[in-house]
């Protein structure tokens, strides 16, 4: 008889979430906390300002400029790039202590941040978050009110070449209004389908 080679623990992931400002990441990030899951969610560094609400080192690690240049300097940022204005950044310990703890890495990035991930780690897991439309888009980004009109419409305007990018992306997620539940359960399947690869994703770039 053929023996049936032992069962063995896949590797851990590093997985990017990407997708425009206002699409949800954010909040389906929140729901997959509440799965309790092996899963370690990076906090992003940034210099933009705290938003009411929103908790330093747990939403966002708040910096000012120049600790972050520091940062950068010391080659303690995964990957760093200016949004709307602000520096945005990973902080590589994070990454490293999540995948040597065994724990699937979650990074939320923008499409610059997965090119340079994209380089340091083909194997890491690439997706991404749209919306049903672009008028979909727009209501979530005035509802939410943290933007000025003028800043809104060049939101819209950088979503629109980000989609334009699906394709570089492995999964597609759409966030439809009210259907947060359903965007959670398909990534939490897509993690699941990627543990059964017969040939896991092994990232050892760190």
């Amino acid at each position: 008889m053929r023996q049936i080679p032992e069962a063995s623990a896949a590797p851990p992931l590093l997985v990017v979430l990407s997708g425009p400002s206002g699409v949800g990441k954010d909040a389906a990030l929140d729901a997959l906390k509440l799965l309790d899951r092996p899963w370690h969610f990076v906090v992003t560094a940034t210099t933009r300002t705290q938003r009411p609400g929103e908790q330093d080192g747990v939403d966002y690690i708040f910096l000012e400029t120049a600790a972050f240049l520091k940062m950068k300097e010391r080659d303690d940022l995964l990957e760093c790039a200016q949004v709307h204005g602000n520096w945005y950044g990973v902080p590589r310990s994070q990454v490293r202590q999540g995948l040597q703890d065994g724990k699937d890495v979650f990074l939320k990035i923008d499409v610059q941040g997965a090119d340079t991930v994209r380089k340091l780690a083909p194997e890491a897991l690439f997706i991404f978050m749209i919306p049903s439309s672009l008028d979909e888009l727009r209501s979530r980004l005035t509802l939410r009110m943290t933007e000025k009109p003028s800043e809104i419409e060049l939101r819209i305007s950088i979503a629109e070449s980000e989609l334009g990018r699906v394709g570089e992306y492995d999964y597609r997620v759409v966030n439809e209004d009210d259907k947060l539940e359903q965007a959670v359960a398909e990534i939490d399947a897509i993690i699941t389908a990627e543990k059964c690869r017969t040939r896991p994703r092994v990232v050892d770039f760190i």
